[in-house]
């Protein structure tokens, strides 16, 4: 067996016409030189006659390498033209392995078409586009097929094509070439290799399958047509001869070794992506456990944050009704305020029923309660001095006992609180609105009972100690006299709210001269310090009175007198002295409220002449003495600063109320009956508003010369020296019907 030429270097494995590394007959099949690709030698011209195909055998044109790489191949400028083939017998193979030795491998021309003639070598222009050339492959049976499909691959191999698009396009030509052979008669395959109109060198090489003897006839499914997309076109353009069949069969696996690489790149990749698929599939798993762990997390966060601001606001709400429910309690100092408020507050919210039991009521008329009618849970909780729950469940609650169910509320839980502050003051009872007491409204509710225990000791603190005031304040006023031609009225009402009792003061006396001195004053602070000072100075006047002073030499020693004795204490005082027989009057202030008189007619006036100093100022002082006439049906009311003064208001305002209401009582009714004059004048002034502070009323009546009383004798057993003076003496000071009564005090002698 012969050989070729050896090549000058090793031959690549991708060439076209070169066996696969893989295949075991290489040694045996004519190697393909590389210079079959390349432009031949220059050589005259030899046209070949067409000679028929026999077996086994190329065409005669093979003697020559030289012209045999260039045989089937025109020169530049030439066009390829198609031979019809020669017949041949079915079944033939178009070449064999046992081609004698030839300098160059040459293509073996299809049947019945002659071999070319040497031809000098093309000379491709830069510039010039490429002009198509086209080749004939006769396909009347399988080897033609072949040796079709490898010129083919052949071009599309020299045209540096890619493997993909390379195999795409065997495959396809492979398949219509199959389907060709299905549908009988004869075929014919021509190849073109045509330039782009992009430019940049790009051409394609294109596949025609028709009928022979109609080279234009497209196929029945209208895809004659195949490309396959070049870089370049071919260095040698489109080979005339294919290869033999033998090369054609071991060289086909060539692309099918590029696809099975790429595949085998392919399938790697597609592995190492499926690797870091399913890395990234436990990735996201473990992301989406993480994110739901945390998503977990952060609900029972927001589940614990609720709860606890539900927690903190229902703390907070209790909080603000214990501050609120305690201001409102210690803001009064009587116990019956005290109670009504607790009730308001409790009940319905937190209790449904409530009941207070004050151990020192137990034996008050008013109170006709024994220890029977109460719980045995309240008096457990008296005894033990611990809050007691009655139920038929244990309550749970914060230092609290629990106890059987009570029989006088068996269906109810009951919640026993002791009251105190210094010592036992009572129990507070409350009955549980739901099914069972809160905890945490348990702890508030037996907050609010010690403080409801400390505002009752304190509101009876308050009573016992205002009760004791308000007695000395009364036992030091003064039984009225009952002078000829005068008639008189008084009237003392303590404050309803504060300590603000004692201090306030009236005082009527004879002289011995046979005047008569009427007194209003008022000591400044309150309690029992205030009715103490009260009383030295209502005694300190009586002694001075005695000398016949007027009224303005009377305050002036006063005056002496307080500052000297009572440096930190001051007081007014208006003095007026009516002197039997004369209708005038004299009077003295200091910084007392005016005077106001209501004239005969019903006229009313006040006494503005300017008024001295208080008593008790540092400083030195002389009062002087002022007359006002007072004609007989005259009215003079001295008062204090409680009857007409209004922390809203001031002062004056109340001044014209009160000479208004004065305005309206007719002469008839102040000399039939003064004291019910008097208390027509309180009522309107005082029944708007609870008083803050004491009210003394002196209403001193001039009457009438058609009044009898004005010429009866004087009676001297009511002189104010008398120690024992009737109650029912018309000057006497009668009992206020909304107070206990005074016990009656002589005047000092």
């Amino acid at each position: 067996m012969t050989t070729g030429r050896p090549q000058k270097g090793p031959p690549t494995a991708g060439s076209p016409g070169l066996p696969s590394p893989r295949a075991p007959l290489a040694p045996q099949t004519p190697a393909r030189q590389t210079s079959a690709r390349k432009p031949p030698a220059p050589t005259s011209p030899a046209p070949q006659s067409a000679a028929p195909r026999s077996s086994g055998r190329g065409a005669s044109g093979s003697a020559s390498s030289g012209s045999a790489s260039s045989a089937g191949k025109p020169a530049a400028g030439e066009s390829a033209t198609p031979q019809s083939p020669a017949p041949r017998p079915a079944g033939r193979k178009a070449a064999t392995p046992k081609v004698p030795a030839r300098k160059a491998s040459t293509a073996q021309a299809p049947a019945g078409k002659a071999a070319g003639t040497n031809s000098p070598p093309r000379k491709r222009a830069a510039a010039k586009p490429v002009t198509a050339k086209r080749d004939a492959w006769p396909v009347t049976s399988v080897a033609d097929a072949a040796l079709a499909r490898a010129a083919a691959a052949g071009v599309a191999l020299d045209a540096g094509a890619a493997p993909r698009d390379r195999a795409r396009f065997v495959t396809e030509l492979t398949a219509r070439l199959r389907r060709c052979l299905g549908e009988g008669s004869g075929w014919e395959l021509r190849l073109r290799v045509r330039a782009l109109p992009e430019g940049d060198g790009a051409a394609r090489l294109e596949a025609f399958l028709h009928p022979s003897g109609s080279p234009r006839a497209p196929v029945p499914d209208g895809g004659c047509t195949l490309s396959c997309p070049l870089p370049g076109p071919p260095p040698a353009g489109v080979p005339q001869a294919g290869l033999p069949l033998s090369e054609a069969l071991l060289s086909a696996d060539e692309d099918t070794e590029v696809v099975l690489r790429l595949l085998d790149e392919q399938e790697q990749l597609v592995g190492l992506h499926r690797e870091e698929l399913e890395r990234t599939n436990l990735g996201v798993v473990a992301l989406h456990s993480d994110l739901e762990a945390a998503a977990t997390a952060q609900r029972d966060l927001l589940d614990a944050e609720r709860v606890t601001r539900a927690e903190a606001e229902r703390a907070r709400h209790l909080l603000t009704f214990l501050g609120d429910a305690s201001a409102a309690i210690t803001s009064s100092l009587s116990r019956n305020v005290i109670l009504r408020r607790l009730s308001d507050l409790l009940v319905p919210e937190h209790a449904e029923h409530l009941d207070v039991w004050l151990f020192d009521e137990e034996n008050d008329d008013d109170h006709p309660r024994g220890i029977r009618d109460h719980p045995a849970a309240a008096v457990t909780a008296a005894r033990t001095g611990r809050p007691q729950h009655a139920a038929g469940h244990p309550g749970g609650l914060p230092g609290v006992d629990d106890l059987p169910p009570s029989a006088l509320f068996p269906r109810r839980p009951l919640l026993a609180i002791p009251l105190g502050a210094r010592h036992p003051l009572g129990v507070l009872t409350l009955t549980c609105p739901g099914p069972r007491f809160d905890p945490d409204a348990s702890v508030m509710l037996v907050e609010l009972a010690r403080r409801v225990g400390i505002a009752l000791d304190n509101a009876g603190r308050h009573e016992q100690y205002r009760d004791t005031a308000e007695t000395l304040q009364r036992a030091q006023l003064t039984e009225l006299p009952s002078p000829p031609g005068m008639l008189l009225a008084a009237r003392y009402l303590p404050a309803t709210s504060g300590l603000n009792i004692g201090g306030d003061w009236y005082d009527a006396f004879i002289q011995p001269d046979g005047s008569l001195l009427t007194v209003i004053g008022d000591v400044t602070g309150h309690g029992l310090h205030a009715a103490v000072v009260m009383g030295q100075l209502r005694t300190a006047l009586r002694a001075y009175a005695v000398e016949n002073e007027s009224p303005a030499g009377i305050l002036t020693r006063l005056h002496g007198m307080l500052r000297h004795l009572q440096p930190d204490l001051y007081a007014t005082a208006m003095i007026a002295r009516f002197r039997p027989g004369e209708r005038e009057v004299t009077w003295a202030s200091a910084g007392h409220p005016p005077a106001v008189v209501r004239d005969p007619d019903g006229s009313v006036r006040v006494l503005h002449a300017k008024p001295g100093v208080m008593l008790g100022i540092p400083v030195p002082y002389v009062y002087a003495d002022h007359q006002a006439e007072l004609p007989a049906g005259s009215t003079l009311a001295l008062y204090t600063d409680g009857l007409v003064e209004r922390r809203s208001q001031g002062i004056d305002p109340g001044i014209a109320r009160l000479g208004s209401t004065l305005g309206t009582l007719t002469t008839p009714e102040l000399e039939n009956d003064l004291e019910a004059s008097a208390d027509a004048l309180l009522k309107p002034l005082l029944h708007d508003s609870e008083r803050d502070d004491d009210v003394c009323l002196l209403l001193c009546h001039l009457p009438s010369p058609a009044d009898p009383a004005a010429d009866a004798p004087a009676d001297p057993a009511a002189s104010p020296a008398d120690p024992g003076a009737s109650p029912a003496d018309p000057g006497a000071v009668p009992a206020d019907p909304a107070l206990p009564a005074d016990p009656a005090v002589p005047p000092p002698a």
